[in-house]
């Protein structure tokens, strides 16, 4: 019988890695109702992440491998590692929406970067294809990963931040616009009763 701890990492994996995976396949496929890869790469564009196409096929691709490779326990850790960069920045995309999902906060990718994290610390238990077969991924390969997830975490967590400023200064623009022609009618000498 398996250890309890075992159970609870492979139920973390089959749900993590399944429903990420899955996720995966809605942006690249149009699978499970999502919107496809044209789609995906419009939102990407509009979030600052240029060109949308290649971002959204490299997330596509680090959530549907990701998640099967963390569903399975295989090749551990690269799973968790490409899935907790993957989320890193799907967190910074809903940032200003708040904490919650019910209103398109970072709730739910947050969460799933945290369960990435345990599972990059904990390993993927007994029940797991990297246990049963006795595969180790190469210490040299295991950095390489980690630096790649690291390095376009980082690039995309950029991407996305300057993208927020340039709408928050344009924002700021267009609310500071009608302080100046209010201030252009009242030395004018005009009132806005007056028209």
């Amino acid at each position: 019988m398996p250890a309890p701890r075992d159970l609870a990492l492979l139920t973390s994996r089959l749900v993590l890695g399944g429903y990420l995976a899955a996720h995966g396949a809605q942006k690249l496929f149009g699978s499970f109702d999502g919107h496809g890869i044209e789609a995906t790469s419009a939102g990407f564009d509009r979030l600052g992440l240029r060109p949308g196409g290649l971002f959204a096929r490299v997330a596509g691709l680090s959530e549907l491998g990701g998640g099967a490779l963390v569903a399975v326990g295989a090749a551990e850790p690269v799973g968790p590692v490409v899935l907790a960069g993957t989320m890193a920045v799907a967190s910074s995309t809903h940032f200003d929406n708040g904490p919650f999902s019910t209103k398109a906060g970072y709730e739910l990718p947050l969460t799933n970067l945290a369960t990435a994290l345990a599972l990059c610390v904990s390993g993927p238990g007994s029940i797991s294809f990297d246990r049963v077969t006795g595969f180790r991924v190469p210490k040299s390969l295991r950095r390489v990963v980690v630096g790649g997830a690291v390095t376009s975490s980082a690039v995309s967590l950029a991407m996305v931040l300057r993208a927020r400023r340039a709408r928050r200064t344009t924002a700021d623009a267009v609310e500071a616009e009608p302080e100046d022609h209010a201030g252009d009618r009242s030395d004018a000498g005009e009132s806005p009763g007056d028209a």
